[in-house]
């Protein structure tokens, strides 16, 4: 069986040709396409039982906030039983609720609560790996001859040392951990307390098609598939190629048999359900995504990828003064890129997340004079792209960054265990502790600023994690009543895109690529033409993106003021952004 969505795909062949020649071709139509997603990190949402850590309980009081953005899907992160040594992303039975977070009879009424006010559901799953607590491991590891020992992937210790593998969180940097009673070493390309599950048993895949269907008979609309780009992996484990994956990591997308299980999982499951489905395209390039998510091989809707991240992290700025520390040419080439490369497909748009800092701090400025511009322009930026966004809860604040400055201040593995590591090899733990200020995964996942009462509104207790300090001012209360807030910006730029179905399908095509302060591009479809200039830097910038403006009618723009276009120059103040409807 096949999705509705997938079967009236067809219109979407030309889309990449339309977006060389900037001629739209309307797409069959997909509530996925059209949504705005929101994402919630529910232990920093909404605490609801005076214990600091968020729950469902807490979600369910604050839906009329999320229905009020002009949203459509919440994208919960894991809510499972769990021992929580990542965070829910270790989980220890797939089938329960963490008690941390309430009852299954809270999450039914979550479900039931959200598609009363018209918000779909989609949950993370997480089935690269277990939690070490979960009884198929348990068991696992008691003994070679357990039914569950081949529900993982192991290397037996009289074959000697195991090949190399690299783990993203382990404090040594080896995916192997030895375990006494079987004589053997797991993988677990994530954490020791997160074993590898062993996707080449066909009893595995049907355990998790099962757990799969229990929640879509829950009544949720979805999943949104962690890491799901590793499930593969060659049991023979031969020694990886360090010319074609320098880092390893490159590697694990290309798994043999990767694409044969996720096309097995949309039979299975995805089909019959109808259901939404997005890839976390972990090491996925975007030379191979539209195998993942061209509709006729029926695997994905979507797959997100790092390239922002990259950009950000790994570029050096376009030259002296452009006050950007990156190369925006470069962001907005990878950006084009994917767009091209999702084929007949479809493109995610996000720059934030729970694994990543906060998106003003990291693409705009949490400045005070600049925070709310730039914020404005980010939102301007990510709901007139062609994909669909994925927005992370607060950044409809402009929430920032909240820069720890001790190891003791952060929960997060990653950072703890990467401290770790450097203590043991010698290296500069301030230099580390200084950097994961700009990128640790703690600044986004500091708790939820509802009002300036104590604790943000977030809790009547301490929270598990501290909350930013800025929270007397920057808070969705404060926010509420200012038309001029970052909050009612989000809110336009939301029913703007819902307004013009033609900003959704129609095609995108950059202008201006060598710009070095300047992001510029046209959307056009069904007739109707849209210019977006957003200026990604602190000073005043100007583009020349092509199209006479003289009868061009300002659609949407973050100043408070602004002077009518004309000719065919457009001056930009710092973090402007304005939409032309041509």
């Amino acid at each position: 069986m096949i999705k509705t969505s997938r079967k009236k795909a067809g219109a979407l062949r030309d889309e990449r040709s339309a977006a060389r020649t900037g001629v739209s071709n309307d797409t069959e139509p997909a509530w996925w396409k059209e949504a705005v997603f929101y994402q919630i990190y529910p232990r920093s949402f909404q605490d609801s039982d005076r214990d600091g850590v968020g729950d469902l309980r807490g979600i369910v009081s604050r839906l009329d906030y999320v229905r009020d953005l002009g949203v459509d899907a919440i994208w919960l992160n894991p809510v499972f039983a769990s021992p929580n040594a990542d965070n829910g992303y270790d989980i220890s039975d797939y089938r329960a609720i963490s008690p941390e977070f309430g009852t299954m009879e809270d999450f039914d009424r979550l479900v039931r609560e959200a598609h009363a006010r018209s918000l779909r559901v989609v949950l993370d799953l997480v089935v690269n790996h277990t939690s070490d607590e979960h009884p198929w491991f348990l068991s696992a590891r008691s003994s070679r001859r357990s039914p569950y020992y081949d529900f993982y992937l192991w290397w037996a210790a009289e074959r000697g040392t195991p090949p190399q593998r690299r783990s993203h969180f382990d404090p040594a940097g080896t995916a192997w951990r030895y375990n006494p009673p079987t004589d053997s070493y797991y993988l677990h390309y994530f954490s020791a307390r997160q074993p590898d599950l062993n996707w080449n048993n066909p009893h595995v895949r049907s355990e998790i098609y099962d757990m799969m269907r229990f929640w879509l008979d829950k009544g949720i609309d979805g999943f949104r598939m962690d890491s799901i780009s590793y499930i593969a992996k060659d049991p023979s484990f031969p020694e990886l190629d360090r010319t074609a994956c320098p880092d390893l990591f490159s590697c694990y997308a290309r798994g043999p048999r990767l694409h044969e299980y996720l096309h097995e999982m949309n039979r299975e499951v995805l089909a019959p359900y109808r259901c939404f489905s997005v890839g976390e395209g972990s090491a996925v390039t975007s030379g191979e995504v539209a195998r993942f998510v061209e509709p006729g091989r029926q695997e994905l809707d979507m797959l997100y990828h790092f390239g922002a991240a990259e950009v950000r992290n790994e570029t050096t700025p376009d030259g002296e003064g452009t006050d950007i520390p990156y190369s925006l040419i470069a962001l907005k080439r990878m950006f084009t890129r994917w767009d091209a490369a999702v084929g007949q497909g479809w493109p995610a748009i996000y720059l934030g997340n729970h694994d990543q800092p906060r998106m003003v701090s990291r693409f705009g400025s949490d400045e005070p004079g600049l925070r709310e511009l730039s914020a404005k322009m980010l939102a301007t930026f990510l709901l007139t792209m062609r994909g669909t966004p994925f927005w992370y809860m607060g950044d409809e604040l402009g929430m920032a960054n909240i820069r720890f400055r001790r190891i003791d201040d952060y929960d997060d593995i990653d950072t703890r265990n990467g401290y770790i590591r450097l203590q043991h090899e010698g290296g500069d733990t301030q230099l580390f502790l200084r950097e994961q200020a700009e990128v640790g995964r703690d600044n986004a996942r500091t708790p939820f600023q509802w009002n300036p009462t104590t604790y943000a509104g977030f809790s009547e207790v301490r929270p598990w994690l501290r909350v930013n300090p800025d929270y007397p001012r920057v808070n969705a209360a404060a926010q509420e009543h200012d038309a001029h807030s970052v909050l009612a910006y989000f809110r336009t730029a939301v029913t703007f895109r819902k307004q013009h179905r033609n900003l959704i399908y129609g095609s995108y095509r950059l202008l201006d690529a060598d710009n070095k302060r300047v992001y510029a591009y046209l959307r056009e479809g069904g007739g109707e033409r849209y210019l977006v200039a957003l200026n990604f830097s602190r000073r005043n910038a100007l583009t020349l993106p092509g199209p006479e403006l003289g009868r061009a009618r300002i659609a949407l723009h973050n100043y408070p003021d602004i002077a009518a276009p004309a000719g065919r120059v457009i001056e930009l103040r710092p973090f402007e952004a304005v939409v032309y409807e041509l």
